[in-house]
């Protein structure tokens, strides 16, 4: 039986995927931790929260053995843009917390999935169709922890023997919860503003091209590549996935086909657009594909019209 602990569960992942493997296992079988409370309480009510900082090992060790926890989905993490303004911070609560993470897992028995990112890629990587394997010079402090993130899952997995896994994740679009200061936190805000003001001022420039993904297929990757036979797994951590590659006119046009009035300005972010431009415009996911089945559902197109659906019903707007 999974016994689950997710790290950083109230993020913009975390709170879509507790309720998602809540479903797949069962809810007392997935437990839920931030640093804090935050949020809509009706979440605290769906299943069991423990208050955890990831730099507490013993208190990873503890939930874990309470539990009886055998997976640990590792999503605790300061993300690109808020990384730049505190990358001390950034640093202590991704890499050490990272590591508490491992040696629990080393000691305990425990599987881990722990998410990568686009931002693990920098000067030198090729651009487009970025390979799986490549150079990788990132030039932020968020991408730097997630490069040593995947090095350090790959010689936890070497060493001990501990069954680490993960993904490079593009951009997420969600409408159930907003980001949490990323760099391709645009693709999201775009939305609210299309449904309530039907214009919208982008601090990315045009002709930025990003990979991006929806919410349900991000959820999807998690599940199945846990699931996935490990003999099968070459690369086990860090796996490329996309869903899709656009730049923010190519969204708004999009956007048009449902919103016709709808108008979008710029006012460029120099932080933000100085790491957008560090990063792939797309991903050769060719790897994932092959080892474990890897296949998104949702396209720009299916994407907009559903995440423009869900979000009016949500804001109860009429379209």
């Amino acid at each position: 039986m999974k016994r689950i602990l997710i790290t950083g569960a109230l993020g913009q992942i975390g709170t879509e995927l507790t309720a998602y493997l809540r479903k797949q296992y069962g809810k007392d079988n997935v437990i839920a931790s931030s640093r804090r409370k935050r949020g809509d309480e009706s979440f605290f009510e769906t299943g069991p929260f423990e208050i955890l900082d990831v730099n507490d090992a013993q208190g990873i060790a503890d939930i874990c053995k309470k539990y009886k926890i055998n997976q640990i989905i590792h999503l605790a993490a300061i993300l690109s843009a808020k990384a730049e303004e505190n990358p001390q911070q950034a640093y202590n609560i991704n890499m050490n917390g990272t590591y508490n993470v491992l040696e629990v897992a080393r000691e305990a028995g425990i599987a881990v999935f722990t998410p990568s990112s686009i931002a693990a890629f920098g000067a030198g990587t090729p651009a487009d169709n970025t390979p799986q394997d490549t150079i990788q010079r990132p030039n932020t402090m968020y991408g730097v922890t997630k490069v040593a993130g995947e090095l350090l899952c790959d010689y936890y997995y070497l060493k001990y023997g501990v069954d680490t896994r993960g993904v490079r994740f593009p951009g997420i679009i969600s409408y159930e919860t907003l980001p949490g200061g990323g760099t391709t936190d645009y693709a999201v805000h775009i939305f609210y503003e299309a449904l309530k003001n039907k214009k919208y001022s982008c601090f990315i420039k045009a002709g930025t091209f990003m990979d991006m993904m929806y919410m349900p297929d991000a959820l999807k990757a998690i599940h199945d590549l846990m699931e996935a036979n490990p003999e099968k797994l070459k690369h086990r951590n860090a796996f490329n996935v996309t869903a899709m590659s656009f730049e923010p006119e190519m969204l708004a046009a999009e956007i048009r086909k449902h919103i016709p009035g709808f108008e979008m300005s710029y006012d460029v972010d120099p932080v933000r657009q100085s790491i957008a431009d560090s990063w792939p415009n797309s991903l050769d996911d060719s790897c994932a594909r092959e080892e474990w089945g890897w296949c998104p559902k949702y396209d720009l197109s299916s994407m907009t019209a559903d995440m423009l659906q869900k979000l009016a019903e949500k804001l109860k707007i009429k379209q």
